[in-house]
């Protein structure tokens, strides 16, 4: 018998869930396993309160944008019908609102990009130079070491 990790199921019955609510048997044939099997991970997730399902990047990102053009009854209703707080609609509408206003300071200019790039080969090449050196003075310090020792026998002797 097969064992899934966690992480997968919970990929699989949120295929099957809103906001995607694909239907059993194509995630089934998409993901290789039995109708039967996703159909009870989805039942043993639905048994659970609602408080306790988890929603995805994107499930989240596309409730904000479904409940953007309600009403405030309107986004009641639909919290209401998918388990979730309206606190918790107005936080996923912020944070995605904070990822997509970044300035565009923070993204890394072409010219920037450039300098880095060679910042990087010229840090590569000394790293390398360094190593070729240590391995050099390693060697000549095992061939000093086998000198002192192939002289020194004769000498006891």
């Amino acid at each position: 018998m097969a064992r899934y990790g966690q992480r997968f199921k919970d990929r699989a019955v949120a295929r099957l869930l809103p906001p995607e609510s694909a239907a059993v048997d194509v995630v089934a044939r998409e993901v290789g396993i039995g109708s039967g099997t996703l159909e009870r991970w989805r039942d043993d997730v639905l048994s659970m309160p609602a408080r306790g399902r988890a929603w995805t990047a994107a499930a989240r990102l596309e409730a904000v944008i479904v409940t953007a053009a309600l009403d405030e009854t309107g986004k009641s209703a639909w919290c209401r019908e998918h388990g979730v707080y309206p606190d918790e609609l107005l936080k996923w509408r912020a944070s995605a609102t904070s990822a997509l206003a970044e300035p565009e300071e923070v993204r890394a200019s072409p010219q920037a990009t450039r300098q880095d790039r060679r910042r990087i080969k010229e840090l590569e090449r000394e790293l390398l130079r360094k190593d070729r050196a240590l391995a050099e003075t390693a060697a000549l310090l095992v061939l000093s070491k086998k000198v002192a020792v192939i002289f020194n026998k004769g000498e006891a002797e």
